[in-house]
């Protein structure tokens, strides 16, 4: 039986695998995703000057009331993923490097990368 120390640690393994390989610059930052089991981050980060350029989940206050009981599936992660979206190409951000954080890409962090994507996010 695998413990859940033995599934944390593979994943910071698989993390640290992938950031030696992706790196947020000025001109293409980084989108990382970070989920728990209630709930979903994003941010999108230039590693350059190490500044977190916009942010959402499902606990910041715009998206708080309309993620209420669903903010740890599936329907809160494409919210999200719009959220961060429409804010990024607000600030003028429109390509990405996405960072899944050693996360497989599958279930909420494949709905939060097809949402940013459909809302003009490029990655």
């Amino acid at each position: 039986m695998i413990s859940i120390k033995d599934n944390r640690l593979a994943r910071l393994k698989r993390k640290k695998r992938v950031r030696k390989k992706i790196e947020g610059q000025p001109d293409r930052p980084r989108l990382t995703v970070f989920k728990s089991a209630r709930h979903i981050y994003a941010q999108i980060i230039d590693d350059s000057v190490r500044r977190t350029l916009v942010t959402t989940s499902t606990i910041s206050k715009d998206l708080k009331s309309k993620t209420k009981g669903i903010s740890g599936n599936i329907k809160g992660a494409t919210l999200v993923g719009e959220t961060i979206g429409k804010k990024g190409v607000k600030k003028g951000i429109i390509e990405v490097v996405f960072d899944r954080n050693g996360f497989l890409f599958h279930g909420r962090v494949k709905a939060l990368a097809d949402a940013a994507r459909e809302n003009g996010l490029k990655f």
